[in-house]
């Protein structure tokens, strides 16, 4: 979720409520130790006791491939005392797997088992460990080795996206290959499913074909904030009707104004709108209405004041 689900928008949409914890955007780890500041910049709930604003928890990820600059790295951004630390062994980005991070690591489970196993020995037994995979590379013929590799090296929850680096973000998503991890893991390590949940009934087929009792959500909270809430709602409600959601995107532009430059700040503001067309018609309408303007002032008078 890079360059989308950052810290503005973790923090409006914890305020929303449903959420348990939240996972920032992935840390690079090279061949160098990060200053202190490197983390706190992409992490800056870290300064505020590991929360959002709203109370929520935030786990802070790391994406890198060597073992021993991973642990170093790891053992300085734990005494920033985070929620937890999470490894990502996920990301499809073709940047990112060329400098072997992310999914294309996959292939390698006994790597990934020295990076998790030096992690956890560099940092506090009692702080969280976890790991975030897909199915696999280009398939998933290892799909249960790498999980095995992360559980007995030291991650204490996986977080499973049911797809491979190959299959992208293209639908759907192999909810039910995820059940046969879980079971080789239960009850030990907890296994948390994720991966084209955009409504209610999509997270009830996740949990049933997975067999898992979490998720994670990504693309589908930014599309829809109210869904966590409506997940936990028995009654599977809706969440957030538009004019709700109002008071949310004036704070999220608030942020923007703070945190970004000038020249990107419209961009912000109009890449939430695109994802909110997927469940709000009214956010469709007010996308056409700015989609050209790039001024922050001018694209303020044209949204907040027609939404207010």
């Amino acid at each position: 979720m890079e360059g989308l689900l950052d810290h503005m928008l973790r923090d409006v949409l914890t305020r929303v409520g449903g959420i348990d914890r939240c996972v920032s955007e992935f840390i690079r780890i090279t061949d160098m130790l990060l200053p202190r500041r490197v983390f706190t910049r992409i992490v800056p709930e870290l300064l505020e006791g590991g929360r959002t604003p709203a109370g929520v928890p935030v786990r802070a990820q790391l994406l890198g491939s060597d073992p021993v600059c991973m642990a170093e790295n790891a053992a300085r951004l734990a005494e920033l005392n985070p929620a937890g630390i999470d490894l990502n062994f996920g990301c499809p980005a073709k940047c990112v797997n060329r400098h072997r991070g992310g999914a294309v690591l996959l292939d390698e489970p006994e790597l990934i088992a020295e990076i998790v196993g030096a992690v956890r020995r560099a940092i506090p037994a009692d702080m969280p460990l976890s790991a975030k995979m897909r199915l696999g590379f280009m398939d998933q013929s290892r799909t249960l080795e790498c999980a095995l590799a992360m559980a007995e090296s030291g991650a204490q929850e996986l977080v499973i996206h049911a797809r491979t680096k190959a299959d992208g973000y293209k639908p759907p998503a192999f909810w039910d290959r995820i059940a046969p991890v879980r079971e080789a893991l239960a009850p030990s390590v907890g296994v948390v499913a994720n991966g084209e949940i955009w409504t209610v009934e999509d997270a009830r087929r996740c949990l049933k074909e997975s067999g898992c009792d979490a998720l994670m959500l990504g693309r589908g909270m930014v599309a829809n904030p109210g869904l966590a809430l409506a997940v936990r709602d028995a009654a599977g409600g809706q969440g957030l009707d538009w004019q709700a959601l109002q008071p949310l995107m004036l704070q999220f532009w608030r942020q923007v104004q703070a945190h970004v430059q000038p020249k990107h700040q419209a961009g912000r503001l109009k890449q939430w709108l695109h994802y909110l067309r997927r469940q709000y018609p009214e956010a469709g309408e007010a996308y056409q209405r700015v989609r050209t303007l790039n001024a922050p002032a001018e694209l303020e008078r044209a949204y907040f004041a027609m939404t207010a």
